[in-house]
């Protein structure tokens, strides 16, 4: 329940939750929801009921095990503050990230209102990040929700980013992810939508990471050598914007990653 990571802007996974449902429109193709049917065919216990939500308590002491200092995303394959996990459960996720400081941990919903409701509750210790998912103008809200947690770092991930957004206020984000849709059936991303971000990114001094076109038939360079695998910086789709890659991070990884 906790593995390496191909995601560009972590290092691992740690899954104290698995399964979700639906909540907006970029849940539509969910790579969680795929990768748990495969899973649960290969007889993986924690999916015996596919993506139905599910605690793994199991694993909550996992990192106390790792040696070295990580960048943990959590619950990639789950949403932290679904409907369905408990209070008392979120706790103690919480308590096992602020015992374990030397490790960075990135936790990410779209479920940005109940986030709100309980971040009073919770412990924010500098080593947890806080982000939100925005796909479309309508989730948009959700940055507002972010902003009424105490996070040391704040961060949103526009990916799938599915239209044009509206960013005029992100004087208290601390990192932007840009992102197109990828897998069977990913839709178009827009150059325009991503620069949109982007200049708003460079007026507010907050670091930019572009992960990926998606598809190849959103990456205005047919040529860009970072669709090809095997390229240091491969993404699907590529991963160049305006002939330059953009991995920037927040200066709190700084001391993590050296």
């Amino acid at each position: 329940m906790a593995a390496s990571s191909a995601i560009e802007w972590t290092e691992m996974t740690w899954n104290p939750v698995t399964g979700c449902t639906k909540i907006s429109e970029g849940c539509r193709f969910c790579y969680a929801e795929r990768m748990a049917k495969r899973l649960q065919a290969m007889g993986i216990e924690q999916y015996s009921n596919g993506f139905r939500v599910r605690l793994a308590p199991h694993i909550l002491n996992e990192p106390f095990k790792w040696r070295r200092p990580r960048l943990v995303f959590v619950n990639s394959m789950s949403d932290l503050f679904h409907e369905d996990v408990p209070l008392e459960y979120i706790l103690m996720v919480f308590d096992v990230m602020q015992a374990t400081p030397q490790h960075i941990y990135q936790i990410l919903t779209k479920r940005s209102h109940r986030l709100a409701e309980l971040a009073g509750c919770l412990p924010w210790k500098e080593n947890i990040w806080m982000g939100v998912t925005v796909e479309n103008s309508e989730t948009v809200f959700r940055i507002h929700d972010l902003a009424e947690t105490n996070a040391h770092v704040k961060f949103v991930s526009f990916e799938p980013l599915l239209e044009p957004v509206d960013v005029s206020d992100i004087s208290h984000v601390d990192w932007v992810i840009v992102g197109g849709e990828s897998g069977p059936h990913a839709r178009i991303i827009r150059q325009e939508w991503i620069d949109s971000i982007f200049e708003r990114c460079r007026v507010e001094a907050v670091p930019f990471f572009f992960k990926q076109w998606g598809r190849m038939e959103s990456n205005p360079n047919p040529n860009d050598p970072t669709a090809r695998k095997g390229h240091r910086y491969y993404a699907k789709g590529g991963c160049r914007l305006h002939g330059r890659v953009y991995r920037e991070m927040p200066t709190a990884c700084l001391t993590l990653t050296g």
